[in-house]
């Protein structure tokens, strides 16, 4: 759920609010009770969860480690073997 910001066009109290993206925008400020208008920021970060997010899922194998593949398989153009085929 996203945080939006507010602002009261009576006071200028500035507050946020968690809402969900289909509620309705807040019309009230909660120090004065004059009326809000809903302020259009960059709002807040994207939180990824689940696999495939992450920077270690989808990391390519170091070039300086040691080659992956049996010495029995082709390995043509493996720049960090250290056997030959």
């Amino acid at each position: 759920m996203p945080t939006y910001e507010y602002e009261c066009d009576k006071c200028k109290h500035r507050f946020d609010a968690f809402q969900s993206m289909t509620a309705k925008p807040l019309t009230k400020c909660s120090e004065c009770g004059g009326k809000v208008t809903r302020l259009l920021g960059t709002g807040s970060g994207i939180i990824f969860k689940g696999s495939g997010f992450y920077q270690t899922d989808y990391k390519k194998s170091s070039v300086s480690g040691s080659c992956s593949k049996p010495k029995s398989d082709a390995c043509k153009g493996c720049p960090s073997h250290k056997h030959k085929h």
